[in-house]
């Protein structure tokens, strides 16, 4: 990726708290734990249509021939029942505005700006799901390693419940604190380390995790369907000072939050929305393609932790297979 200076924003300005910010107890226990919870965060008819988005991206995944992956922005799995589908990358270009309605949110962006301050942007976008009859495991792993100069953390959207008993996620609190030998922990405890969680999430509900916090979910013989949207947040100054993007790339993940912005205003018109407070050095200028700016590729990526072959490995996309 070509390099590009961008100025490194000034994190030193003051929070202008709003109702839409996380609380300083929500803040405090997502920096001890490695997550915090939000009942009810997303609800509505925001909700609807952003269950009936992830059905049509689904479907479109499906209808791919078997050696296509769209891309890149449908990925794939090989089960003993044959080649499943499980994540969709991109959201923004696949023709349901309901992705950026989202991301405009107060909601949304109330808890971007509560964890990585007002030069927050967004990095990653993607829904991850297994279907009806899918109950395959999603290993002990770390989204990312990164020298924990600064918050990065993942705002998940759950769409349909996730059960205990029904591989909802397990999660071991303060574990974002170091890098973990995740091998390790599969072999000496399985899925029952000490001190583990199983979370337990309704529709509309938000977890919140920071992207170093071991996660993982069992094998189950009979899941229902389970959707989460994900959307992952950096602030500036930590990609500008530690990468692995460029100015470019912040300039236009920034313009994402604009066309969220004008996404979510046109939704509610009469409701106030978010008051973005970002350093205007960094405030972007979209462009009159706005198709084209909807899918900003990654290029690189911060890689993550997971077990393979008996050994703590990183990968190139740090996400879970």
């Amino acid at each position: 990726m070509t390099t590009t200076t961008a100025p490194v924003p000034d994190r030193t300005r003051p929070l202008q708290r709003r109702d839409y910010h996380l609380t300083p107890e929500e803040v405090a226990h997502f920096d001890e734990h490695g997550y915090v919870i939000l009942r009810d965060r997303i609800g509505g008819e925001l909700l609807a249509r952003l269950q009936a988005a992830s059905t049509r991206w689904i479907a479109d995944g499906h209808a791919l021939e078997d050696e296509q992956d769209g891309n890149g922005d449908y990925n794939f799995a090989t089960r003993p029942s044959g080649r499943v589908l499980f994540r969709i990358n991109y959201l923004h270009d696949k023709q349901e505005p309901a992705s950026l309605e989202l991301l405009g949110s107060p909601e949304m962006l109330g808890i971007a700006e509560s964890l990585a301050g007002p030069d927050f942007v967004p990095t990653y976008e993607s829904l991850v799901f297994k279907n009806t009859g899918d109950g395959a495991p999603i290993d002990w792993h770390q989204d990312a390693v990164h020298p924990r100069s600064d918050r990065i953390f993942n705002v998940d959207v759950y769409l349909d419940a996730s059960r205990k008993g029904a591989g909802s996620l397990r999660v071991a609190p303060g574990s974002q604190k170091q890098v973990v030998d995740v091998c390790q922990l599969q072999e000496e405890y399985g899925w029952d380390a000490p001190g583990v969680v199983q979370t337990e999430l309704a529709p509309g509900d938000v977890l919140v995790h920071d992207v170093m916090l071991v996660h993982g979910s069992e094998a189950t013989l009979a899941n229902a369907l389970r959707r989460t949207v994900y959307y992952e947040f950096r602030s500036a100054q930590q990609i500008l000072t530690e990468g692995p993007w460029d100015g470019s790339f912040v300039d236009e993940r920034l313009r994402l939050v604009s066309l969220g912005l004008d996404e979510w205003r046109r939704s509610h018109p009469d409701d106030d929305g978010f008051v973005w407070n970002v350093d205007p050095a960094l405030a972007p200028v979209t462009g009159t393609d706005v198709e084209a700016e909807l899918r900003v590729a990654h290029g690189v990526h911060s890689p993550g932790s997971y077990c393979s072959a008996g050994s703590v490995a990183t990968r190139p996309n740090g996400r879970p297979v």
